[in-house]
């Protein structure tokens, strides 16, 4: 095997930063001094350098010197640590709110998975494969994600299976009981496409086409397009975040897990 130097494009505080989390989470489950392969500085670098790059973790650990069940080890760790800094739903939009923010957008992904040999019940009452989304024709787990007006993601969700919609997902993690507190208690509405139509309260989505062909009336063709010219940035939340992050474009960990993946890189970005 060759070796050689390569620069990893992210802030040494940045490292630091997971180092020392690192460091309280050893400190936490009583780890002796002297008896990990890597320091703290090392573990954070590794665990960089495969949320950036994406690389095999065989082939990552061996450029750090240490195995392949120790760079998994490794990996795990962080990101169990990185994920458990996300606050929750509530705290991010009180602080959204705080810094005098307007709104915040709603938004889905479905983030590329292996597929996996489980089988669900549809509505019609077919057996399909619960991972598989036939809108993307492709296997996935579905995260959703608050965004503030700019774009920034603030919050991510567990992972449900590929083959719920938007508005399913959202309901099942109570993340539209958040959004309509949001709403009436903080004067914090939400922007959300049409995916999410019949959200309730608080969660603006565009109007719909009339099934019978005929034209949007004038008001609510100008609403529509107020609203994507809004909503619009919020795209680029899930884009930050598989962008900056490659590890993020296609995992070969259970999809259940991918919930803390993402936080953890939401945590990374921010």
């Amino acid at each position: 095997m060759i070796t050689y130097s390569a620069r990893l494009d992210v802030p040494r505080e940045l490292v630091r930063h997971v180092a020392r989390l690192l460091r309280a989470e050893r400190r936490a489950v009583g780890t002796r001094p002297g008896t990990r392969a890597l320091t703290c500085f090392y573990q954070a670098l590794l665990v960089l350098a495969w949320f950036r790059k994406g690389e095999d973790k065989t082939i990552l650990g061996a450029g750090f010197g240490v195995s392949r069940a120790t760079a998994y080890r490794y990996v795990a760790e962080a990101v169990r640590v990185l994920a458990a800094q996300t606050p929750t739903l509530h705290d991010a939009l009180t602080r959204v709110a705080a810094d005098g923010w307007s709104h915040v957008i709603l938004d889905g992904k479905l983030f590329d998975t292996d597929r996996l040999a489980e089988t669900t019940t549809s509505v019609k009452g077919e057996t399909i494969d619960a991972w598989y989304s036939g809108k993307h024709r492709d296997f996935g787990a579905n995260i959703q994600a608050v965004m503030r007006p700019d774009g920034l993601p603030i919050w991510t969700s567990d992972a449900l299976p590929g083959h719920l919609h938007d508005l399913t997902c959202a309901q099942r993690l109570d993340v539209t009981g958040a959004l309509y507190w949001a709403a009436s208690t903080l004067k914090l509405p939400t922007l959300a496409d049409s995916g999410y139509d019949g959200a309730g309260q608080g969660i603006h989505t565009p109007y719909k086409q009339p099934a019978d062909g005929r034209r949007l009336a004038v008001d609510n063709r100008a609403y529509n397009a107020a609203l994507r010219s809004m909503r619009c940035l919020g795209e680029r939340g899930f884009a930050i975040l598989t962008g900056r992050w490659r590890s993020l474009r296609h995992t070969t960990a259970s999809p259940r897990n991918l919930g803390d993946h993402v936080r953890a890189a939401l945590n990374l970005t921010h």
